[in-house]
């Protein structure tokens, strides 16, 4: 018996010693420090994704903006016009990057041939798609768009396991807002106008850019502080977007040809700021659909240019 045990003894010291060996030629043999997946909590309940994504995927505006902005770069993302390129403002951290089609038409065989380890995205757009994402690779949504893009950083931030990131981002973001709205003379108001097809926006309090203006402080003329994104004109009540300032957009083509029309009518020379010279047009790409904290920091910066004009 006892020289049974003593070389079953011999048995378990062996063993522990390969087991030594394997796990100094593996470092991560046997250890649970770097978790493989994480659990976030997201619009639609709770995901399981990866600890470290690398092939992500992106189906709007905000999130393309968000994640690139945490610095990573998509494998694919929708465009906000139909057969139109990714946003403008964002061509140059964009190259690689599949342009996977508008995000009101998706092609799922196509997200699916990218082979995602992560898909962004949020309820407004795709909530009836979520199972069919969800079924290709982890998916986590955003609640809104637009006014929340700040808290859809951070969804986009606990996803890719950037939270801190996130955090700064919105830190320096608040800070520059100050800076920038302080340039201002005390009780200017800003218009925002957007052409786009049959009627003309005024932007609200409820949107990116009403965000953006209230963070540096900018009140509003009273036809745009509504808690709603915009408030829909005709053309012959365009003399309500009678800010100090007014910057102007147009979406898409028939949004070309509507703003044409109301720059050449009798109307739009009689706005004070037009007369005034401060009437400045935008791009919308990144005034208005860019939504995400690279197209707020572009907003300001263009912004303040504009302060003493």
């Amino acid at each position: 018996m006892r020289r049974l045990l003593s070389v079953l003894a011999g048995i378990a010291l062996a063993c522990s010693l390969a087991a030594c060996g394997s796990s100094d030629d593996d470092p991560t043999a046997g250890s649970s420090d770097s978790p493989a997946t994480r659990t976030v909590t997201h619009a639609m309940g709770t995901t399981e994704v990866p600890a470290q994504p690398q092939r992500v995927v992106v189906l709007d505006t905000g999130e393309l903006d968000s994640v690139l902005a945490l610095g990573v770069t998509p494998v694919g993302a929708t465009s906000p016009v139909a057969n139109g390129p990714l946003p403008s403002y964002l061509a140059d951290r964009t190259a690689g990057v599949t342009n996977i089609g508008t995000q009101s038409e998706l092609g799922l065989e196509r997200i699916a041939g990218l082979e995602p380890d992560l898909i962004l995205s949020n309820k407004v757009r795709h909530e009836a798609l979520y199972p069919q994402l969800s079924a290709i690779a982890p998916t986590v949504f955003a609640e809104r768009v637009g006014v929340a893009w700040r808290e859809n950083l951070q969804v986009a931030g606990q996803a890719l396991g950037r939270e801190a990131e996130a955090e700064r981002i919105l830190a320096d973001y608040r800070a520059k807002a100050k800076e920038t709205g302080a340039r201002f003379a005390p009780d200017t108001t800003i218009s925002m106008v957007r052409f786009t097809g049959g009627a003309v926006r005024l932007y609200g309090e409820g949107s990116f850019i009403g965000t953006i203006l209230a963070d540096a402080g900018l009140a509003r003329p009273a036809s745009q502080r509504v808690p709603g994104t915009f408030a829909e004109v005709s053309g012959e009540q365009i003399g309500q977007a009678d800010g100090d300032r007014l910057f102007y957009a147009s979406y898409g083509a028939a949004g070309g040809e509507d703003q044409a029309s109301v720059l050449g009518g009798p109307l739009w020379p009689a706005i004070p700021a037009v007369a005034q010279g401060r009437a400045h047009e935008v791009s919308d790409d990144l005034w208005y659909s860019g939504i995400g904290p690279i197209a707020a920091d572009e907003v300001l910066d263009e912004l303040g240019t504009h302060a003493t004009a």
